[in-house]
């Protein structure tokens, strides 16, 4: 163990979920101001001004006001260096934020008042769940008029099933949102409207038993409210407990308005009191601790042509352990190989800078020349042990791609794999075909829309999509079986992945369950592997 044990404790990683229009890019800035990494927070649409959000660097996300790939943003804070993993709240990218999430260490759940639990927070609830990833809880938009704070928290436990610890208690909400209550400290803290782009504003900050002084911020009815509502808290409400919170069973809850800038700074101060240092991670030689054991990372995101001006491939990476150094030797131990890491950086968005050390905790980005895959492990050269693989979500639509210019094959080969290794789409071939005909496979339709506009843009290449029927998909786990004999059912097609390893495509869930019947031994299987 080196002196670095130091710089690892500093470290909290988190991802940022929401559905989408919660108001998560809008809280990433404000973490950003507060941290003295952005000067002035962006318009997050765009509309108003020409500054997009800072995570959001994509073209078509620009266009679209939507985030579509994660980004990775990292900023000093009160003696801590944070790592915000900033994730797509569409649905239809919710593979790129299950991945994501496997690189945290916790999570930080945006709800919006009005709304409450939407459904693509239950999905990605779910996986936090699976992980015991911790969550934290930020109500958003309080500044607009929200539920009965009461009703919030009831569903949260409910459609979620973690129990609820809120920190602080809003006063009133929309245009008579005077405020929040903080339990711990017994005292109101007063809401003022600020500029959008600037740190939080003035408040005041009265004790509960100043009775006066309240009454001339808040008001005799609120005050009156605000009394009944901590006493039905005191009762009602699960009790604050850290080890509860660390193992997943129990979220701590505050409100705010990103946008205004009020309960933000309240919150990280908290959340960083509350979290972890890095975890250690189960890999198969057992659990690897980020302190004791030399450097290890695993890659969990790969992203083509982040700078325009230089064709290039970036493999994102977790450091799970240890310290790493830039002029280091490491192990690829699914290649096999043992290489330098080239040009090894921290993304901020679409700026980078080049770094020479990094630490347990830490997201970084190395140059790929196509050697890299989604759940790969990386080590020291005399180490050998590989983390867990990430497994991919089964996709749910299916088209036949067609080139419109077949001149351009080589483009079109080259840019629909290597946004296929990125994970954002599946593709598979025809059974007894090459890479004449073309299936891909998407979780999500909007899928189908970036990939046609990145194929366009990036690779300078026309596609078609035709839209196929099949809505399931199983992967065969018997390597011995002999597909050409296989008896499946009329709406079966037999395709494969670019391994080489065959699948089946069906219309109709009952399909499934005929074709395991016909074909004694078949073990089909809903998830591929990295």
């Amino acid at each position: 163990m080196g002196n670095f044990a130091d710089e690892i404790n500093k470290r909290r990683t988190f991802a940022i979920i929401s559905h989408p229009d919660a108001g998560k890019t809008t809280l990433t800035e404000k973490f950003l101001l507060y941290g003295g990494a952005i000067n002035l927070a962006g318009s997050v649409k765009g509309k108003a001004t020409a500054r997009h959000a800072v995570s959001d660097w994509m073209e078509i996300e620009k266009e679209r006001g939507i985030s579509v790939t994660s980004s990775v943003l990292q900023f000093e804070y009160g003696g801590f260096c944070i790592n915000i993993l900033d994730t797509p709240g569409h649905q239809d990218f919710s593979e790129d934020t299950y991945r994501t999430l496997m690189a945290a260490d916790s999570a930080v759940m945006v709800i919006d008042a009005s709304k409450g639990v939407e459904a693509q927070t239950r999905k990605l609830f779910k996986v936090c769940v699976m992980r015991r990833i911790p969550i934290f809880t930020f109500i958003n938009k309080m500044d607009r008029d929200a539920n009965d704070t009461f009703e919030l928290l009831d569903e949260i436990e409910k459609e979620l099933g973690i129990a609820t610890c809120p920190i602080n208690w809003p006063i009133g909400s929309g245009k008579s949102f005077k405020g929040v209550y903080e339990r711990e400290s017994k005292c109101v803290i007063t809401y003022s409207d600020t500029e959008k782009g600037t740190k939080e504003g003035q408040t005041t900050r009265i004790g509960i038993d100043e009775e006066d002084m309240l009454i001339s911020h808040i008001g005799e009815a609120f005050k009156t409210q605000l009394l009944d509502e901590i006493d039905l808290l005191d009762g009602a409400s699960a009790e604050y407990d850290l080890d509860r919170i660390r193992a997943g069973e129990l979220t701590p809850v505050f409100f705010g308005s990103a946008l205004t800038n009020f309960g933000v700074e309240i919150f990280l101060q908290h959340f960083l009191k509350m979290t972890t240092t890095p975890l250690p991670r189960k890999a198969d030689i057992g659990l690897i601790d980020p302190v004791e054991n030399n450097f290890s990372a695993f890659v969990f995101k790969i992203q083509a042509n982040m700078n325009k001006a230089h064709r290039d491939r970036v493999a994102f990476m977790r450091i799970c352990s240890g310290k790493y150094d830039a002029s280091m030797e490491v192990k690829h131990i699914q290649g096999g190989k043992v290489m330098r890491l080239s040009q090894p950086q921290q993304i901020m968005a679409d700026e980078r800078k080049i770094l020479s050390e990094a630490y347990a905790g830490d997201i970084i980005g190395v140059f790929d020349p196509g050697i890299f895959s989604i759940g790969d492990t990386l080590c020291m050269p005399k180490e050998q042990f590989q983390y867990e693989g990430i497994p991919t979500f089964a996709p749910e639509h299916f088209a036949r791609v067609r080139q419109l210019d077949t001149m351009k094959r080589k483009q079109f080969v080259k840019g629909i794999t290597q946004i296929a290794q990125e994970g954002a789409i599946q593709i598979f071939q025809e059974f007894n075909t090459g890479m004449e005909e073309i299936i891909v496979g998407v979780v999500g339709v909007l899928q189908f829309d970036v990939l046609k506009y990145r194929l366009e843009n990036e690779y300078n290449v026309d596609i078609r999509l035709e839209n196929l029927p099949y809505e399931h998909i199983r992967w065969i786990e018997n390597k011995d079986i002999d597909l050409d004999r296989l008896t499946g059912t009329s709406d079966m097609k037999k395709i494969k992945d670019l391994k080489g390893n065959p699948l089946l495509l069906f219309v109709n869930q009952w399909s499934v369950g005929m074709t395991v019947e016909r074909n004694k031994g078949l073990i089909l299987s809903e998830f591929g592997r990295n």
